[in-house]
């Protein structure tokens, strides 16, 4: 397989650029549509594709009789680049690598997909499973539309293979993934002249930053809990005394339990000023992915197919947030980080190693058809 895609690096390289240069930020419907209909369309009579909302959902035809139950793929072809970064930020191909917005987060991922499945088509590989691919289209804004439909799709596989860049310029598989929490505390005080009715005021933001100092101790680094109170707002002028005051605060957390734990003790916040309301809103918007068993299976797959390949294959944890946290959420065997090798996402630097793409496309080959 690897020779394979070794010998088909400069088609791939074409598709990703097609794919890169169809620009698809997460808030252009249109540019996602576009996009959509882009990647469908050059799949051909190789998948029957079909859309789910914005959403994307691709059944591969591949060699093998009887198919007992799926295998899902998972991606995104939504962007955090605004329309016209092309024109400062272009695709191109430099230094051994690929540059551009997107490439390496995450439309390489789903180009190295389709040409895997190209490589079983082709070497006659018989896959006992429906291969699907499903590609978000609001992954980079929290994935709410798409979850209902990623946790429906995951529960009908065996097994997912998350599209998302590998860890660091080793590649490293994404095992674990802390679960991400999103809440915003409003404080209501009462208004008031700072010179004239001093004692009459009660204000929002001293009681929000008196909130503030007890949220930033739910932080605990030795558990490898975050909490980051990030933007604070509130008041109206120096001479009033603020009435109202707001935080936004993000949360990490690496377990289920953990995170369990976090949201209650958002919940159980208490006023100090009992003059003063607080009003809590959010809470956790991804589960962690935490390293089950199952994952682990995958993982070991991924070794021996490593092996094969001659290429070493690692295991990482994050704190970032993928799609797959809602799959292995639900104990669905996931496996994250199988797409590009390379640096800079979210970056002007984005980019992606060229001789990186054909292991991949083979480890891709290898486990959609060895899964059991």
């Amino acid at each position: 397989m690897i020779n394979w895609a070794k010998a088909h690096e400069a088609e791939v390289i074409s598709y990703i650029r097609d794919l890169v240069n169809c620009e698809s930020p997460s808030d252009n419907p249109a540019g996602l549509k576009r996009f959509m209909d882009l990647f469908a369309d050059s799949l051909g009579a190789e998948a029957k594709c079909r859309r789910v909302g914005t959403h994307l959902l691709c059944e591969f035809r591949l060699p093998g009789r009887k198919k007992e139950g799926q295998v899902l793929a998972l991606g995104h072809g939504d962007t955090v680049w605004p329309d016209g970064t092309l024109r400062t930020m272009p695709f191109r191909q430099e230094e051994g690598r690929l540059w551009g917005p997107g490439v390496l987060d995450m439309k390489a991922g789903l180009a190295m997909f389709v040409y895997a499945t190209r490589a079983l088509r082709e070497h006659d590989v018989p896959v006992h499973h429906k291969v699907v691919l499903q590609i978000n289209s609001d992954e980079e804004t929290g994935s709410r539309t798409s979850r209902e439909l990623t946790e429906k799709q995951a529960q009908l596989s065996k097994a997912v293979l998350v599209l998302e860049p590998g860890t660091g310029l080793e590649g490293k598989l994404k095992t674990a993934r802390k679960g991400i929490g999103d809440y915003r505390l409003r404080v209501k005080g009462i208004a008031a002249h700072s010179g004239v009715d001093f004692q009459k005021g009660a204000s929002a933001i001293l009681e929000l930053t008196r909130q503030i100092e007890k949220i930033a101790a739910f932080t605990d680094l030795k558990r490898g809990i975050t909490v980051n109170p990030g933007t604070i707002s509130g008041g109206t002028r120096s001479n009033v005394i603020a009435e109202t005051a707001e935080t936004h605060i993000d949360a990490r957390t690496p377990s289920i339990r953990d995170a369990a734990s976090l949201d209650k003790k958002f919940r159980g916040l208490k006023p100090i000023d009992k003059r003063c309301t607080l009003e809590l809103s959010g809470g956790i918007n991804r589960p962690p992915m935490e390293r089950s068993a199952g994952v682990l299976k995958l993982l070991r797959l991924a070794e021996t197919i490593g092996r094969e390949i001659g290429v070493c294959i690692e295991e990482s944890a994050t704190g970032g947030g993928s799609d797959g946290n809602f799959t292995a959420a639900l104990g669905i065997p996931t496996l994250d980080g199988l797409g590009a090798v390379g640096e800079g996402a979210h970056a002007a630097h984005e980019s992606l190693l060229v001789d990186r793409l054909a292991d991949r496309i083979a480890l891709l080959a290898g486990l959609t058809a060895r899964i059991q």
